[in-house]
């Protein structure tokens, strides 16, 4: 039988081998880096809640005036300067009343002087004493029995009102239409849209007086409170 030799056994009982083995350096350390602390998901959660929160009450419009609005009822009697107060004339405004209109609860009443009247004709005013920009009004004019075209009313009455005027030149639209009372009496309706206003204006004639209400209100103002003065704007009539 042949016999098989392996060659690494020759090779073992024959030569000896000798192995130096070189130290292995020491191990570096690695400088420590402190890892600041992970943000939890539930603060991650509760800040991102707290910002959008923000954002939000930052972005919100101011309340509306529209809101819960009461109002009361305003009796004018269109008096003359002589008249102004009562004096010489009727002191009872429910009795001796030519107009009604509605006022926002809250809305103060200006006092209206003989220079006033006797100039322009304004017989009452009320305005929001948070803006007192935000405001109606209410003048009238002598010797018009019956009402002239659209166009020529509105001029008349900014002749007389600088403020009228001004918006007027500067408007981006102005727009006309009329409507008819439950007695069929005609008002005309002016909407006026400034750059940094908006007016609204009814005017018709009885007694052989013109009655002009207006309703002005800076351009936030209107954006904000467009639906209450949209209302004290229609509510206003005359009686009789």
């Amino acid at each position: 039988m042949a016999t098989i030799f392996s060659p690494s056994a020759v090779l073992s009982s024959s030569t000896t081998t000798t192995t130096t083995k070189t130290p292995a350096p020491p191990p570096q350390l690695k400088p420590y880096l402190a890892t600041p602390p992970s943000k939890s998901p539930l603060n991650l959660a509760t800040t991102l809640a707290a910002t959008a929160l923000a954002t939000t009450i930052l972005a919100a419009a101011p309340p509306s005036l529209a809101a819960d609005t009461s109002y009361k009822l305003y009796y004018g009697t269109a008096a003359s300067a002589a008249n102004y107060g009562g004096y010489g004339g009727n002191s009872d405004k429910k009795a001796s009343a030519e107009y009604t209109y509605d006022v926002p609860e809250g809305w103060k009443e200006k006092l209206v002087s003989k220079i006033q009247k006797g100039t322009n004709g304004t017989d009452s005013e009320f305005y929001n004493p948070k803006k007192k920009t935000e405001k109606e009004y209410l003048t009238f004019l002598l010797g018009f029995p019956k009402l002239a075209p659209k166009e020529a009313i509105l001029n008349n009455l900014a002749l007389s009102d600088v403020d009228l005027q001004d918006l007027i030149a500067s408007a981006e639209s102005v727009t006309t239409d009329e409507r008819k009372d439950d007695k069929g009496q005609v008002y005309y309706v002016y909407e006026i849209d400034g750059i940094g206003a908006h007016s609204l204006i009814s005017v018709t004639c009885a007694n052989n007086k013109l009655y002009a209400h207006f309703v002005n209100a800076p351009t936030p103002e209107w954006n904000r409170d467009q639906d209450t003065l949209r209302h004290v704007h229609e509510s206003f009539k005359t009686v009789g």
